[in-house]
């Protein structure tokens, strides 16, 4: 018979990308917003995929809501990928971004235990939790050192995760993602503020890109490439915890120099430093080791940090050209 999953923040990058991987793979798939009449599912219908994609209303933050979907669903697999996804955003709004990562993950979790489910459960850690790793690329291993609303939040739910599967018996592990992209990405990150910049300036609509801090690093993949790793971490015969990571970094000053040559100009003509843009507190250096997911997921990324920028390029150029079409 068919898997079920369920996947909290289904309307996200990963969930749409996620969806649509386990769709191909077989799977019946339900997926949850806290209002499913008024969210958006832009990112399923763009992948084509919305009309086969069974949707629901469920707030994590309320434990009842949860439970009901857990209960009524009956998945086999179920993915966590709801919740605050900005780091920026987390300086502004700190409750809110601890809040939705930790009570989401509780609340998943207490429900499991509840139901005596033996669903498999994916809960989406981050990078941000091991702060700056110099030079040395993170592991399963390495200490986590958040700076920044939202990783406390992720760190506090990584070890609710590591909690219960050791209490009780769970199935449930974390993929600690580093940085991953995909033109379905929000246009409040600052990877696509560039690409959607650079665009701009190319076709003539601005003259200046006002960007923070360009001396930050890091380590940035393909998103399509990262929802594989979420999925084979739930076929193993036992749960554990990934690092997902292409190994390398970069600076934001490349990703910038990269995108704007992407489209023949120079980003030194057009970008201008902003002061108001810089963090509170920024993480200088981020990469990972993913070796454990090599050897045991059989997982490696395969695209580049230049075939990344380029994609990201050629698929703003297309979207804009099908709105112009739409229009």
């Amino acid at each position: 018979m068919a898997k079920t999953a369920l996947i909290f923040g289904v309307s996200g990058q990963d969930g749409a990308y996620l969806a649509k991987l386990l769709l191909d793979n077989g799977y019946k798939v339900w997926g949850s917003s806290r209002d499913r009449e008024l969210t958006s599912f832009e990112n399923l219908r763009t992948l084509e995929i919305e009309d086969r994609v069974q949707l629901r209303s469920a707030s994590l933050a309320e434990f009842r809501s949860v439970l009901q979907a857990i209960d009524e669903v009956e998945p086999d697999e179920i993915y966590n990928l709801a919740g605050q996804s900005s780091v920026g955003l987390s300086f502004e709004q700190p409750v809110d971004a601890i809040d939705g990562s930790v009570n989401g993950t509780i609340n998943i979790l207490e429900s499991l235990r509840f139901l005596r489910s033996t669903a498999r459960f994916y809960n989406a850690s981050s990078s941000e939790c091991f702060g700056n790793t110099g030079d040395e690329p993170a592991r399963e291993t390495t200490r986590f050192l958040p700076c920044s609303p939202y990783a406390v939040g992720k760190a506090a739910s990584h070890w609710l995760v590591s909690n219960y599967r050791d209490a009780y018996g769970l199935f449930a592990c974390s993929g600690i993602l580093f940085n991953h992209e995909s033109p379905l990405r929000r246009a409040l990150f600052v990877t696509q503020k560039i690409i959607r910049g650079a665009v701009d300036i190319a076709d003539g609509k601005s003259k200046v890109l006002p960007l923070g801090n360009l001396d930050i690093s890091r380590d940035w993949g393909w998103a399509p490439e990262y929802v594989v790793a979420m999925w084979r971490m739930l076929q193993l015969d036992r749960p554990e915890d990934f690092v997902v990571a292409t190994g390398r970094m970069h600076s934001l000053r490349d990703f910038a120099k990269r995108a704007f040559a992407a489209v023949n100009l120079n980003w030194q003509d057009h970008v201008v430093i902003d002061p108001d843009l810089f963090r509170p507190l920024d993480i200088v250096t981020s990469v990972g080791d993913a070796q454990k997911a090599r050897l045991i997921l059989h997982w490696t990324a395969a695209t580049d940090f230049s075939a990344l920028v380029e994609r990201l390029i050629a698929a703003e150029f297309d979207r804009r050209r099908r709105s112009r079409g739409s229009g």
